[in-house]
């Protein structure tokens, strides 16, 4: 049974014996609120983009990214599933990011999850956002983190996975940003590592 987090809550993901994950999957959904023809003209016809992006962290070093233009990282251990532009009207990933633990280089001590709208949609424009944390091999979900009172902010800081001794665990963290890509998202992030 998956965990309801709250901002701020952090679960463990297994320890040094092995138990636990290996591959996890961090997946994003979420569903534009449609405001009639109006809403429709004042965003000029678009529907709502969010882009999910992942950050290697170590320590308060950012080593590499994964996002929509550089789907791989460049060890192969993290691997986006490529951009959606709409959002979906179900309850289904709309973005995905695979994380390979074993192979994420130990140099590597957390890797950073972020949402940001790229065409500057504020998230009081989202409905039905979602972070979720699924055993890849299982399809088994582990947590879920549930965005709510997106308000003005254009961005997310959404969850993190860090090593903790020979395991990992993940924490939710949610916090409102300002930014359309991960670049304007590195200061915001520095306060949550």
């Amino acid at each position: 049974m998956a965990v309801n987090l709250v901002r701020g809550q952090t679960i463990g993901l297994g320890g040094p014996d092995g138990a636990g994950p290996s591959t996890i999957r961090m997946g994003l959904g979420w569903k534009s609120v449609r405001h009639g023809f109006l809403g429709t003209l004042l965003r000029g016809g678009r529907d709502l983009d969010l882009d999910a992006s992942a950050l290697l962290f170590a320590g308060d070093h950012a080593e590499d990214v994964v996002y929509f233009r550089k789907l791989t990282s460049d060890d192969g251990s993290v691997v986006h599933s490529g951009d959606s532009l709409t959002g979906s009207r179900g309850q289904e990933d709309d973005e995905a990011i695979v994380v390979d633990l074993r192979r994420v280089p130990p140099r590597i001590d957390q890797v950073v999850f972020t949402v940001s709208s790229f065409m500057g949609q504020r998230f009081s424009d989202v409905r039905n956002a979602f972070c979720r944390l699924v055993d890849e091999s299982t399809g088994v979900e582990l947590a879920r983190y549930t965005l709510a009172g997106g308000g003005d902010s254009t961005a997310q800081i959404m969850a993190k996975v860090r090593r903790q001794d020979a395991g990992w665990q993940m924490t939710a963290i949610g916090a409102p940003a300002t930014g359309r890509t991960f670049q304007d998202l590195l200061s915001a992030i520095r306060p949550h590592l």
